[in-house]
C-alpha cells in the first residue's frame, strides 16, 4: 500500500529520533557499572529524541499544536490539529538495557485520533495506522486475533512499580483477570502493548494511570487492526481518564464486566 504524505512525515521523524535513541541505547550498558548510574543520561536521551520529533514535525506541518511527555501542551496556530508524542515509552526498560521501548506519535484532528505510529528502533519495527486505511507492521497488514474464548486469550497489562500510587489497584486487577485468561504478561511499554495487540501478539491489554501520549498512537493501531478500545467502563474518555482497555471482540467484551468500577467494588 502506498505510504501517504502524512504517514511519510511521521515515519521520517520517528526514524530520525530512533537513530538518536539507538545510539544512546548502545551506551546505556556501559553506564550500568558507574556509581552515578545511567539515569541522567537516559533523561537526556529522552529530551533529545523529543526535540528531534518536535523539530521534524513542526517543519513539515507548521502551526500544528503538540502534546508531549517532556514539554507538555504547546499550542499552535492551527487549533484543529495536534501531535501527541512520547519520545521514549518504556524508559525503565531503556534504563536497564532492555530493548522493549518505543517512540509513539499520534495525530489528533478536531479532537479525533486519525493517525498513529509506534516505532521500536532496536527491532526496527514500525507500526502505522491511519483512520480508514488499516494498520501495518512495516509493509505488512496486521489484524487483531480472532480467538472466541477468553480462557484461550493471552493478555498484557501495566501497573505502577513498587509503592507508587495505583500499584495495589493494578495487582487487584490482575487477580481478577487471571482466572479468566490463559496468561498475563507485562512488557513495560503501553505503546508496545497496544501495537502488539494490533499485530495479534497479544489478544488484549488494559492499564490504568497512564498518559495520553502513552496510548494515543496505539489506540489508532488497534482500531484500524479491527479491535475495540474503550476505558474499563466502556466509555471513550481514555485520554482524559488515563485508563484503557483494548483487544479483539472477545477480550474487550469479556474484560469490561471484570474491570469496570462496579466489578472492582464487588
Amino acid at each position: 500500500m502506498p505510504v501517504s504524505a502524512l504517514m511519510n512525515i511521521m515515519v521520517t521523524a520517528a526514524r530520525k529520533a530512533g537513530r538518536s535513541l539507538a545510539r544512546d541505547f548502545g551506551e546505556v550498558e556501559h553506564l550500568q557499572v558507574s556509581i552515578k548510574g545511567p539515569g541522567d543520561f537516559v533523561s537526556a536521551a529522552d529530551l533529545r529524541a523529543e526535540q528531534i520529533l518536535h523539530d521534524e514535525l513542526a517543519r513539515a506541518r507548521p502551526g500544528y499544536g503538540f502534546l508531549m511527555e517532556e514539554r507538555g501542551s504547546v499550542d499552535g496556530a492551527d487549533k484543529t490539529h495536534r501531535w501527541i508524542i512520547d519520545p521514549l515509552d518504556g524508559t525503565t526498560n531503556f534504563l536497564h538495557s532492555n530493548p522493549l521501548f518505543a517512540i509513539s506519535v499520534a495525530l489528533e484532528r478536531d479532537g479525533e485520533l486519525v493517525a498513529g505510529l509506534v516505532y521500536n528502533p532496536v527491532s526496527d519495527e514500525t507500526f502505522t495506522a491511519e483512520k480508514g486505511k488499516g494498520a501495518f507492521l512495516n509493509d505488512r497488514r496486521i489484524r487483531v486475533t480472532a480467538r472466541r474464548e477468553l480462557k484461550d486469550c493471552l493478555v498484557t497489562t501495566g501497573n505502577p512499580d513498587g509503592a507508587r500510587p495505583g500499584a495495589e489497584d493494578g495487582l487487584r486487577d490482575c487477580a481478577q483477570v487471571m482466572p479468566h485468561v490463559v496468561g498475563i504478561r507485562r512488557t513495560g511499554s503501553a505503546a508496545i502493548d497496544l501495537a502488539w495487540v494490533a499485530a495479534g501478539r497479544f489478544d488484549g491489554y488494559w492499564e490504568r494511570g497512564i498518559q495520553a501520549w502513552d496510548m494515543a498512537a496505539g489506540i489508532v493501531l488497534v482500531r484500524e487492526a479491527g479491535g475495540f478500545v474503550s476505558d474499563p467502563e466502556g466509555g471513550q474518555r481514555m485520554l482524559e481518564t488515563g485508563a484503557v482497555l483494548a483487544g479483539n471482540e472477545t477480550v474487550h467484551g469479556g474484560l469490561l464486566p471484570i474491570l469496570g468500577r462496579g466489578a472492582a467494588a464487588a
